[in-house]
């Protein structure tokens, strides 16, 4: 049987359209790759660092909340994230190009470096009175992102900025032992070693500033503060084989041990006061043990015994486990698979939830009780925790002798070992970015969808209200208990009804890290 001419042409297009998807020349990938990053390092960058979104004009710019031109963003996906993408391209490729970007992240990055050694969440070239200014304006507006609210001259563990940072110069340094970023590289080390207290932990910000408030200074699990900076001090050793981390290290590690909670409750709370009690954090985030920091420190014991062999990461993990489980919500109150309410209540085991009310900063207030209806819609209160899950990894552990355990263990290399060259191959760390979660198109996808400018179309879901004064005092109608965002005057991101069409940072990393596995696994 024949085919008529219009059926066999249809098939033959079909047929040709499929094999770029999956046989990109490296040509033509080395080339996208380099078109895309010459229009962000040369049109897009500021000083060589970088927000999250974009519009294409540039005429508003947004890291987890809206940003001055003269801001450039720390917290993942941000200017570090860069760093580390640009170095990976260089791996792949050789062109020296990319280095050079890398080198131009690193340069605004030790030009932001606060004096203490770590960063803020932003970099504002403009300088001190301009960073105070945004502070008081649309920080202080943002009515949800209380971390934003307070303008403090320190510097801050939260949202793996800091780690993230010192892990890229790192890693930046020890790529051609270039001398001339060992001082910052320095000052990021001796600023994990003294911020830690004798016990083990870190707090959220160091050094203390009095006008903050003071959950800054509790010893913090949140955002994984404890086991970022055990993964930077344990790459600081496998790359320079510094001795004087091994003792933090080890303190570290311990820290966990002793704030986990005796029976009936041998759960974590976010943080803890320097007398190893749960401690609350932000006005949402009250005084309680937390399944999901839970669920995340019993993953770090883990990776500890990984690390050092040692059984007593073991010991109390059944524990912890057996109280997940206890606090799992019945079948006809799981949400969306979410099935453990996120904060416990110390000594009486019953779920909390946090409810807000008004409409802005100056009006509002959040509250804690333990009804489950209209809680909050930027911070959840169920979490999807797969017990089963831990459980079999920490049975397959507990059959694992120690020495096999520990045997690829950077803490038991004879010399100093090389880190891994591509950084960006297991995922983008999304972070708060509302923007990210591209999903994972092929290389000739990705090529056919940048754009005549070089930049790669992203609808930009997250957006916030202009900066348009203080709020009024009394609420503006309407029902914002469960909204990202309050009334008009509220500058906190929101998910917009109407995406617009932007330049996304998450996304030009998401794409040129696929590109970059298609240099890798191409034959």
């Amino acid at each position: 049987m024949k085919l008529v001419p219009r059926l066999l042409a249809l098939v033959l297009a079909l047929l040709f359209a499929a094999i770029p998807a999956h046989a990109q020349s490296r040509a033509e990938i080395e080339r996208t790759m380099k078109f895309a990053t010459t229009f962000m390092t040369e049109k897009v960058a500021t000083n060589g660092g970088y927000v999250w979104s974009y519009l294409p004009d540039l005429s508003r710019r947004w890291g987890e909340i809206e940003a001055k031109p003269s801001m450039v963003w720390i917290q993942p996906p941000g200017t570090a994230t860069m760093g580390h993408l640009f170095l990976d391209a260089y791996h792949a490729t050789g062109d020296e190009y990319y280095y050079q970007a890398a080198e131009k992240v690193a340069g605004a990055l030790i030009w932001g470096q606060h004096r203490s050694g770590g960063w803020n969440y932003f970099i504002d070239f403009d300088g001190p009175a301009s960073t105070k200014r945004w502070y008081e304006t649309i920080g202080h507006n943002a009515w949800r992102m209380e971390e934003f609210q307070h303008y403090s001259d320190n510097a801050t563990f939260d949202d793996a900025g800091t780690s993230e940072a010192m892990q890229f110069l790192l890693r930046l340094y020890v790529e051609k032992r270039d001398p001339k970023y060992r001082p910052a590289l320095e000052r990021a080390i001796q600023f994990v070693l003294d911020s830690q207290y004798p016990i083990g932990g870190w707090p959220q910000r160091w050094p203390y500033d009095p006008n903050y408030p003071d959950y800054q200074k509790y010893i913090t699990f949140n955002d994984d503060v404890a086991v970022e900076n055990i993964k930077f001090l344990t790459m600081v050793y496998q790359a320079l084989g510094d001795t004087r981390v091994l003792d933090p290290i080890n303190r570290a590690m311990n820290v966990f041990l002793v704030t986990q909670q005796g029976q009936p409750q041998p759960g974590w709370g976010l943080q803890y006061t320097l007398d190893l009690k749960p401690a609350g954090a932000r006005t949402y985030e009250p005084r309680s043990l937390v399944t999901h920091t839970t669920a995340a420190n019993v993953e770090a014991l883990m990776s500890f015994y990984r690390l050092t062999g040692e059984t007593k990461f073991l010991a109390r993990i059944p524990e912890a486990l057996a109280w997940l489980e206890s606090v799992r919500l019945p079948a006809d109150q799981v949400k969306n698979g979410r099935a453990y309410p996120t904060f416990i209540e110390i000594g009486t085991n019953r779920p909390l939830y946090v409810h807000r009310r008004g409409s802005n900063i100056v009006n509002g207030a959040y509250y804690v009780d333990y009804d489950p209806a209209a809680t909050l819609g930027h911070y959840s209160a169920f979490r999807a925790i797969d017990v089963p899950k831990l459980r079999a990894e920490y049975e397959a552990l507990v059959r694992t002798p120690p020495e096999a355990a520990a045997k690829d263990s950077p803490l038991f290399a004879a010399d100093p070992a090389p880190l891994p060259r591509y950084f960006m191959s297991s995922g983008l760390a999304a972070g708060s970015d509302l923007n990210a979660g591209s999903a994972g198109a092929t290389p000739a996808a990705i090529i056919r969808a940048l754009n005549a400018q070089g930049w790669w179309p992203t609808e930009l879901k997250a957006t916030s209200n202009p900066y348009r004064g203080d709020g009024p005092p009394t609420p503006v109608p309407g029902d914002y208990r469960t909204t990202r965002v309050g009334d008009p005057s509220d500058t906190s991101p929101y998910i917009a009804d109407k995406p617009v069409i932007g330049i996304s940072t998450a996304d030009y990393i998401a794409n040129m890290a696929r590109l970059i596995e298609a240099l890798r696994t191409a034959r």
